[in-house]
C-alpha cells in the first residue's frame, strides 16, 4: 500500500480532553508512526467537533460567542496533543469552510438520491450524547453513557435519512469484508444490530442557528452527528479539492471509541453508499479507559488530565503504559499506583538500567567503542528475528500491546544474557576477550533494535537510546524498518555515556507500628565507626529476637537506643549506577548511586567481596544523612549497609523485590 489514511474521532470542545480521550489519540499515533517507519506515506487526521449544542451552551456560560470559545479550546486541545507528542498531519474543525463545503456536497448528493425526506420525529433525546435514543437503549429511563441526566422527550419536524434502506447492503458489506470492523466483539455487536432491522434517522435540527445550514432548507441546520461524520472526507478535499480527495479517500482506518461504533459502521457507511462514495476500509472500536474501575468521564468526575499524567514522568512513559498495559480493543484501568509501578519496572529497573549497564561496561572494557565480533550470540539473533516477526504481526493487526510486548522480550533476553555471561568476570580473563566483545556488541545491538521497534511508542526516548548505543547520527531522525528493523552486525559503534534515562519514582516503606524493628546491617571490615569515615553501617539489635534478649554479637539491653534515636538515621534505598576501585586501596570501592531525587558518590569498604561491574544495577541501602568525609582523596556522601560476620566478607543488604531509589527504610 503506497499510502495510509488514519483518523480518530473528533472531540467535543465543551471541556478539555481527559486521559480516555488521549488514549485513543496515542494509540492512533503509534499506528501512524509505525506506518511511516515502514515507508508508507501516512496522513493522520484529528480535530474538534464544534457544532454541538453542549458547546454552544458552554460558550454562553463563559460569556463568549461560540466561535471565540471554540478558537480558545482549539489551543487547549493542540497543547495537550503536542505535550503527548502526537504526530497528526492535519487538524480539522467543523466550523472551517472546507468542512462546510464537504457537508453541503454530501447532503446534496444524498438528497438527490432520494434518501432524505421530511417528517416528524418524536422520542427520547440524550443531551449528553446529543443523540436520539430508543426505549431499548435506556436503562431505568437513563442513557447508559450519561446516567446522571434524564433524556428529554422531543417532538419536532426534521429531515430524515433512509437508513432502513441500507440494512441489506450493509450486511453484504460486512460479509464481503470480514475485517471491516475490529475487534470481533464490536463486529458481532453491530451484526446483531443490523440483523434486528434499522430505523430512519434525523439529519437536521429545526430552530437552531449554531451549525451548518441544510443546503435544501436553510432554516434547518445539519444534525451534529451527521455533520461530524463527514469531517473524514471534507478534511481530504470533499467539496473543495478533487485531486486531494482522489489521492486520500477512502480512509484506511477510523480509530474510534466503542460507544460510537454504530455511527461509524452503520450510519456513516450508509451515507457514503447513498452518495455513491467508497467506504472506509476499516474501523477499529477501542474500549473505555477507566479510573479505579469507573469509566473515565467528565460528567462522572473520574477524568484525569493527560498533561498532569505526562508531567509525572514525561510523555513517553505515559505512552508506553497506555500502549503496553492495555489490550487495544478492550477496556483498560488506570491508577496512579499501577502507573508508578510499571514505570519503575519497565523503564527505571529494566530498559533504563540495561542501557546504563551496557554503555558503562562498553566504556570500562572497550573505551566506549564496540566492533562486531566474529561469532554473534545465536540465541539473541534467533530471538530477534522472531521478535520482529511478532512485532510486525501485532502492528499490522492493530494489536499494538502485543507489538510492545514483543520488543520487551528482546530487552528481557538481553538482561538475561548479561546475567549469564557476567562480562565483569570475562574482563579478568585475557583469553575471553573475544567473548566479552561479542557479549557487549550483541547487547548494544539488541538494545538498538528494541529502540527501533519501540520508536512508534516512545519516539523521543527511542532516539536518545539509539544515540547512546552508537546508532549512526544520520539515521536518528529518519529510521526505516527495512534498514533498521532487523539485526545488524555491521559497523563500529561509539557509545555515549550519560546519566539515568528514567529516575525512579520515590515511594516510602513505613512500618505497621512505630515499634516494628527497622532493617539494619553491621560494620564491614576496614570501615570506620559511624560519624567518621563512610563505608558500611554499624551493627545493631537483630530484628525478631525476644524482648530483653540480645542477639549474638549485639549490644546489651542497657545500650539500646530509643525509636526517637533511630529515627534520626535516614536510611534510603539506592541503586548503583557505576562502580570502580579506589586507586591504591585494596578494600575501597567508589560508587555512584541513584537515590531518587539525586545522584551521589560514596566510598564503601567492600572491594574484597564484590567486583565493581557486578554491583552496577544492584539495589542497596545507604545512610542518607551522614556527614561527608574524604577517603583516599574521594569525598563520600553516605554509607552502605552490609553485614560482616566474624572473619567473613561483607554482605550487602538486599531485597526480594527492590523498591525504587529514594525509598525510606524504617
Amino acid at each position: 500500500m503506497s499510502r495510509f489514511y488514519i483518523t480518530t474521532a473528533i472531540d467535543y470542545v465543551n471541556s478539555r480532553p481527559h486521559l480516555g480521550t488521549a488514549y485513543e489519540k496515542i494509540a492512533a499515533d503509534v499506528i501512524a508512526r509505525y506506518k511511516r517507519l515502514r515507508g508508507v506515506e501516512t496522513r493522520f487526521l484529528m480535530g474538534n467537533d464544534e457544532h454541538s449544542q453542549n458547546v454552544f451552551k458552554k460558550a454562553a456560560e463563559e460569556g463568549l460567542d461560540p466561535l471565540t470559545y471554540c478558537n480558545q479550546m482549539e489551543q487547549e486541545f493542540r497543547r495537550t496533543w503536542q505535550r503527548l507528542d502526537v504526530s497528526f498531519n492535519d487538524f480539522i474543525r467543523t466550523t472551517e469552510p472546507r468542512h462546510k463545503a464537504g457537508v453541503t456536497v454530501l447532503a446534496q448528493r444524498i438528497h438527490r438520491a432520494g434518501d432524505i425526506y421530511e417528517g416528524v420525529y418524536e422520542g427520547w433525546y440524550c443531551v449528553g450524547c446529543e443523540a436520539f435514543k430508543q426505549e431499548k437503549d435506556l436503562v431505568d429511563g437513563k442513557c447508559q453513557l450519561h446516567p446522571t441526566t434524564t433524556p428529554q422527550w422531543i417532538r419536532e419536524k426534521n429531515f430524515f435519512f433512509r437508513l432502513s434502506k441500507y440494512q441489506q447492503p450493509l450486511l453484504k458489506h460486512f460479509a464481503d469484508h470480514p475485517t471491516f470492523l475490529q475487534p470481533d466483539e464490536r463486529r458481532n455487536e453491530i451484526l446483531r444490530l443490523l440483523e434486528s432491522g434499522l430505523e430512519d434517522i434525523s439529519v437536521s435540527r429545526a430552530g437552531q442557528a449554531w451549525g451548518i445550514p441544510l443546503p435544501f432548507d436553510p432554516s434547518s441546520v445539519v444534525y451534529v452527528w451527521f455533520d461530524a461524520l463527514i469531517n473524514y472526507a471534507s478534511a481530504v478535499g470533499l467539496g473543495s479539492d478533487d485531486a486531494l480527495f482522489e489521492k486520500w479517500w477512502p480512509a484506511d482506518l477510523h480509530v474510534i471509541g466503542k460507544d460510537i461504533t454504530r455511527f461509524h459502521t452503520v450510519i456513516w457507511p450508509a451515507m457514503l453508499m447513498s452518495a455513491g462514495l467508497p467506504l472506509p476500509r476499516q474501523v477499529f472500536g477501542h474500549g473505555f479507559m477507566t479510573f479505579r474501575g469507573q469509566r473515565m468521564s467528565k460528567s462522572l468526575g473520574t477524568a484525569i488530565d493527560p498533561i498532569e499524567a505526562a508531567e509525572r514522568f514525561g510523555a513517553d512513559p505515559l505512552r508506553l503504559f497506555l500502549t503496553k498495559e492495555i489490550a487495544f480493543g478492550g477496556d483498560g484501568d488506570f491508577t496512579w499506583e499501577r502507573y508508578d509501578e510499571r514505570y519503575n519496572t519497565d523503564l527505571a529497573n529494566n530498559l533504563g538500567n540495561l542501557v546504563s549497564r551496557v554503555v558503562t561496561m562498553a566504556h570500562r572494557y572497550r573505551g566506549g567503542r564496540l566492533a562486531p565480533a566474529p561469532g554473534p550470540s545465536d540465541r539473541l539473533v534467533r530471538l530477534a528475528a522472531q521478535v520482529v516477526t511478532d512485532y510486525k504481526r501485532g502492528m499490522e493487526t492493530f494489536a499494538i500491546h502485543e507489538a510492545a510486548a514483543a520488543a520487551y522480550r528482546l530487552i528481557d533476553a538481553t538482561n538475561e544474557l548479561i546475567a549469564v555471561t557476567s562480562p565483569w568476570a570475562l574482563a579478568k580473563d585475557p583469553s575471553a576477550a573475544g567473548h566479552l566483545s561479542q557479549v557487549l556488541f550483541d547487547s548494544a545491538e539488541a538494545i538498538r533494535l528494541s529502540a527501533v521497534l519501540l520508536s512508534p511508542v516512545m519516539p523521543s526516548s527511542a532516539k536518545e537510546i539509539l544515540r547512546r548505543v552508537g546508532a549512526p547520527a544520520d539515521t536518528l531522525d529518519k529510521l526505516t524498518f527495512d534498514r533498521d528493523g532487523c539485526w545488524r552486525a555491521d559497523g563500529e559503534r561509539v557509545l555515549a555515556l550519560d546519566g539515568p534515562l528514567w529516575p525512579r519514582k520515590e515511594q516510602t516503606i513505613v512500618a505497621d507500628t512505630p515499634t516494628t524493628p527497622p532493617a539494619r546491617g553491621t560494620s564491614a571490615p576496614g570501615t570506620a565507626a559511624p560519624g567518621t569515615a563512610p563505608g558500611t553501617a554499624p551493627g545493631t539489635t537483630a530484628p525478631g529476637t525476644a524482648p530483653g534478649t540480645p542477639a549474638p554479637g549485639t549490644s546489651a539491653p542497657s545500650d539500646r537506643i530509643t525509636i526517637a534515636d533511630f529515627m534520626k538515621v535516614d536510611l534510603r534505598v539506592a541503586k548503583v549506577l557505576a562502580a570502580e576501585r579506589v586507586p591504591k586501596s585494596k578494600k575501597l570501592l567508589k560508587l555512584n548511586v541513584d537515590v531518587g531525587a539525586e545522584q551521589r558518590t560514596l566510598v564503601a569498604g567492600i572491594a574484597d567481596a564484590y567486583e565493581p561491574d557486578a554491583l552496577v544495577g544492584r539495589t542497596v541501602v545507604i545512610v542518607f544523612n551522614l556527614q561527608p568525609a574524604t577517603l583516599m582523596g574521594v569525598e563520600s556522601n553516605g554509607m552502605v549497609l552490609a553485614a560482616s560476620p566474624e572473619g567473613g566478607k561483607p554482605a550487602l543488604l538486599s531485597f526480594e523485590q527492590p523498591p525504587p531509589p529514594g525509598t525510606r527504610v524504617r
